[in-house]
């Protein structure tokens, strides 16, 4: 193989790689793997994916499409959203909730003063058993847009999460 084919060659598989690596970041395993992870550093067993959820998540993220706003759908499920100028990974957003858990104080059950971590206890939440997850690219390149429903929803007030 000349060396200019050879080139485009691995250009080509490189790219393969990197596209390979960002779609297995979204996949519905990834979504899984990272929740319980997380779930499991505190004792909670996992979820599981759960397709009519994750159609919810889809119909919802579909809806935010135009604008990308961080706005919550209202609905029946427990609800993570997340927002990014860039193209931000389902992996990357579950990350970033269970970030909140430097926030989280277990022996008060509260965030720290001036913090959030919903998102956190939302991903932790012991009742919670299914969740689905969506991610889609917002019009005029207005970022990424993921949305992750869980059932049932958690946040109760009052309640620890585990």
């Amino acid at each position: 193989m000349d060396s200019g084919l050879h080139r485009i060659s691995q250009a080509l598989l490189f790219m393969t790689f990197i596209v390979g690596l960002a779609i297995a970041q979204n996949s519905n395993q990834d979504y899984l793997n990272a929740h319980n992870s997380a779930r499991a550093e505190v004792g909670v067993g996992p979820l599981s994916w759960d397709d009519s959820v994750a159609s919810y998540a889809q119909q919802y993220a579909n809806q935010r499409m135009d604008d990308c706003n961080l706005v919550h759908s209202g609905g029946p499920y427990g609800e993570n959203i997340a927002w990014s100028s860039a193209n931000l990974s389902g992996v990357d957003a579950v990350k970033m909730w269970v970030g909140e858990k430097d926030n989280y104080d277990y022996n008060s059950n509260t965030c720290a003063a001036g913090q959030v971590c919903g998102h956190y206890t939302q991903v932790v939440w012991q009742n919670s058993v299914r969740v689905g997850c969506a991610k889609v690219q917002c019009n005029n390149g207005k970022g990424t847009f993921i949305g992750c429903n869980y059932d049932p929803p958690g946040n109760v007030n009052g309640r620890r999460p585990y």
